[in-house]
């Protein structure tokens, strides 16, 4: 198959451009090269039919989806960035991009697509109440951030809650804009979908690490933070008390996830989109990260820092089994080994 990869030169998407390669596939790759993630153009593969043009350019698009049998959809705007004002900015490459190519998609006929979408979709995790079962906390408020109070209290009683894994079917609740762009490029896709007869895996990406992540960028996730602070022989600050719990899952894992829709998703309805968990199944508070990627790199130990942000949610960590029974998809790099790996890897310039 000729499968296009939009972002095909950043971090995820050079390793789904990696994977497809090694499977045979013919890749063609679009990516505007947008300096939010990257400063200096990389390589281009062997092999590869390379586009420097941004999926908001409908002309460009168009040409990139001559003969294309698949659409691995990458490119967007990342993390929760500065502050609000990069709002405008995340609405018009995350949405506006998705919408000029799911047209670009709808004019060639192109019927097959998987999306990368992101657990941010669903704001908190899943929490349960020893008396009220399973609950859906409400925003996290500055005034108790403030006071070191950062677990989420059952919304009916104010008792502790426990948190647990998020399968596909849980409820939507994005609570930042990033997060509201992810959800729309969801909603953008299946609408697309209906219309055309087209069919959509959108993988829910978990907390994404590996080799090649940009470095000293405010939109990174943070196993970047982290990796940079350490490069610069600085300690990783934490925020919050380090116990925010998530699911940290190698990207070559994510690659993997993508070359088991893209086989996959011909079985799918048509008309429809359906939504993969993609994480490792083994959840690790991001002290726990910090302190495992300090360890293997020999640098400062963590700083936690007790500091907040009031987009990032306390406990979000994944049930992939659907990716596995439906798909045949399994993680293979455990904890221990990719941060090992991580922390003597060089991170990308830009």
């Amino acid at each position: 198959m000729l499968i296009l990869v939009t972002g095909g030169a950043g971090f995820i998407g050079s390793h789904i451009v990696t994977a497809l390669t090694g499977a045979g596939h013919d890749v063609r790759v679009l990516d505007a090269l947008l300096p939010a993630a990257h400063r200096t153009p990389p390589p281009v593969p062997d092999g590869v039919d390379w586009r420097h043009a941004d999926v908001r350019d409908a002309e460009a698009v168009a040409d990139a989806l001559r003969g294309v049998d698949a659409v691995c959809h990458q490119a967007a705007m990342v993390g929760l960035g500065k502050d609000f004002a990069d709002a405008p900015d995340y609405v018009r490459c995350n949405d506006l991009g998705t919408a000029v190519l799911l047209a670009g998609m709808a004019e060639a006929g192109v019927e097959r697509l998987v999306l990368a979408s992101s657990m941010v979709v669903y704001g908190e995790g899943r929490y349960a109440c020893t008396r009220h079962g399973v609950v859906r906390p409400g925003p996290r408020r500055g005034a108790d951030l403030e006071a070191g109070c950062f677990e989420p209290p059952c919304p009916h009683c104010g008792e502790p809650l426990a948190a647990g894994l998020v399968a596909e079917d849980a409820p939507a609740d994005p609570r930042n804009v990033y997060a509201t762009t992810k959800l729309t490029q969801e909603h953008l896709s299946a609408a697309w979908a209906r219309a055309t007869g087209g069919r959509v895996a959108a993988l829910r990406y978990h907390n994404v690490y590996g080799p090649g992540m940009p470095r000293d960028t405010p939109y990174a996730g943070v196993a970047s933070l982290f990796r940079s602070a350490l490069s610069r022989g600085e300690a990783p600050r934490v925020f919050e008390d380090g116990g925010q719990r998530r699911d940290f899952v190698h990207v070559r894992d994510v690659a993997g996830g993508n070359l088991a829709a893209l086989d996959g998703v011909d079985t799918l309805p048509e008309g429809s989109l359906r939504a993969y968990n993609v994480g490792s199944g083994e959840p690790h508070t991001v002290g726990e990260m910090a302190a495992a990627l300090a360890e293997a790199h020999g640098g400062p130990v963590p700083v936690v820092t007790g500091e907040y942000r009031l987009g990032d949610v306390r406990h979000v960590t994944a049930s992939s089994q659907r990716l596995r029974d439906e798909l045949g998809w399994k993680p293979r790099v455990g904890f221990a080994e990719g941060m090992a790996e991580f922390a003597s890897v060089p991170l990308r310039a830009g």
